[in-house]
């Protein structure tokens, strides 16, 4: 059983919270609930790209200076950076500054309009690649789902999309519900995923 954090107002919460008040604003408003915003999705994406090697908390204490740096990661706008843009990212100390990371957000950017295209949008594609069955709680780096969508995002080019940022990036979105058993936060998730209408669907 994972473990489990009381936060300031008493209630338990998945132990990771532990780590930064940061992460309580985190858990308790984002993380596990359902998203169709393609703007959103890729904003998620990306950053768990940029998270690769890194801590979590070191990209959530940079994110609104990301959102500020990509344009609000409106996938249009990151579609057509250009060299100039890659230049300008490189010398911007409020994000991580890794060239490759920064070119594959980019790149990803441009394959998300194909995708978008071709299915609709872009969560309608990702939400395919749900689970079929709810497996409860896990403490895992990947799942069969993460590595079957991790290979059909790098078969249509995309980069920075392993098994184990796509499954960390799945539970961002809510696509699975890894809240701890006894967090405040999973009956919360679960009410709002069984309310969620799921993209393309």
């Amino acid at each position: 059983m994972a473990s489990l954090f009381q936060g300031p107002d008493g209630r338990p919460r998945c132990g990771w919270c532990a780590a930064t008040p940061d992460y309580v604003a985190y858990h308790d408003t984002e993380w596990g609930f359902p998203v169709a915003d393609d703007t959103r999705l890729f904003e998620k994406i990306c950053l768990e790209g940029f998270q690769s090697g890194l801590s979590w908390r070191t990209i959530l204490t940079k994110r609104e200076n990301f959102r500020a740096a990509f344009h609000g990661f409106h996938i249009p706008a990151v579609a057509a950076f250009t060299e100039a843009d890659v230049d300008r990212l490189l010398a911007d100390a409020g994000i991580v500054r890794h060239r490759g990371k920064i070119t594959a957000a980019i790149n990803n950017a441009r394959r998300a309009l194909e995708l978008i295209d071709e299915a609709g949008s872009l969560a309608a594609h990702i939400w395919r690649f749900e689970p079929e069955t709810d497996p409860g709680p896990r403490v895992v780096a990947t799942t069969p789902e993460s590595t079957a969508l991790s290979k059909d995002l790098k078969k249509r080019g995309w980069r920075f999309v392993g098994p184990t940022t796509v499954y960390a990036f799945m539970q961002a979105m809510g696509m699975v519900n890894d809240h701890a058993e006894g967090c405040a936060l999973r009956a919360e998730v679960q009410a709002a995923r069984a309310a969620f209408k799921r993209p393309g669907r």
